[in-house]
């Protein structure tokens, strides 16, 4: 499916398979490639095309790039849940989020103005690993009542267990590329 973004991470990515860690900096979560998220908006648009989505939430930050593309192939609004509670949010739904990265715990808040009963949302993330950001979704959609229709990743580390999370609370979940193993020399193995 996206040949294009599997070859990139192939090519560009470092890992360390002590930890986990996949590094995708040149071109996904520290310097963005405008063409190559263009391009994976386009197959989130064309995966969830028809659902009756009416919103695109994201969590900051490395998902507000696609998640703002795809918005626009779909003529959607794009919402971003926020770490921390900024002084310009009156009323939130909160929740936190484990960050793989940063190996901490962090609130996470949306703006009640703009998750509510009345949303059918797409989420769309950078990464799927163990789950934790698609927990904090999930937990604010259920405190608004909002409903998920789907989740899209650009990348789902298929050796974790934030598929089986997603598929254990029956979210439609779509990752672009998958990577199956990081071996023991570092290098990535994708589906």
């Amino acid at each position: 499916m996206m040949d294009e973004l599997k070859q990139r991470i192939l090519t560009e990515g470092r890992a360390k398979a002590d930890g986990g860690v996949v590094l995708v900096g040149s071109f996904l979560n520290h310097q963005l490639d405008p063409e190559l998220m263009m391009h994976c908006a386009e197959e989130f648009a064309r995966l969830f095309k028809d659902q009756g989505i009416n919103k695109i939430v994201t969590i900051e930050a490395s998902g507000i790039a696609p998640a703002i593309m795809t918005g626009y192939l779909m003529h959607l609004p794009v919402v971003f849940i926020k770490k921390k509670n900024p002084k310009t949010v009156d009323e939130s739904w909160k929740s936190w989020v484990w960050s793989f990265t940063r190996g901490d715990e962090t609130t996470v808040c949306i703006d009640r103005k703009f998750l509510t009963k009345d949303d059918r949302i797409l989420f769309i993330d950078d990464f799927l690993a163990e789950g934790h950001a698609s927990g904090s979704v999930i937990h604010l959609c259920r405190q608004s009542g909002a409903q998920i229709v789907g989740m899209g990743f650009l990348v789902e580390k298929g050796f974790a267990n934030g598929g089986q999370f997603l598929r254990d609370h029956d979210i439609q979940y779509h990752a672009l590329a998958t990577i199956t193993r990081i071996n023991d020399d570092d290098t990535i193995v994708i589906e």
